[in-house]
């Protein structure tokens, strides 16, 4: 894991325990096929990704009380 992405995405996702939750999930979005939604160098991890997208704003979340966080592309 590249720690220049995970210090980026934890200034726009500060609570680290959402953060952990939104690159699992989109970790297994990423790993079922669905295409990444920023530019990608070669070899780059499904996580480095995921926290690459959230650092750029292209991933959003919305916590809906007694429910699970959703995350939207933005």
């Amino acid at each position: 894991m590249k720690s220049k992405y995970l210090t980026d995405a934890l200034q726009r996702v500060p609570n680290i325990e959402l953060l952990i939750n939104l690159v699992s999930r989109r970790v297994r979005q990423i790993n079922q096929g669905q295409r990444p939604l920023t530019h990608v160098e070669p070899r780059l991890e499904p996580v480095d990704i995921a926290l690459k997208e959230i650092s750029e704003g292209k991933l959003s979340y919305e916590i809906v009380e007694g429910e699970t966080v959703e995350i939207a592309n933005t």
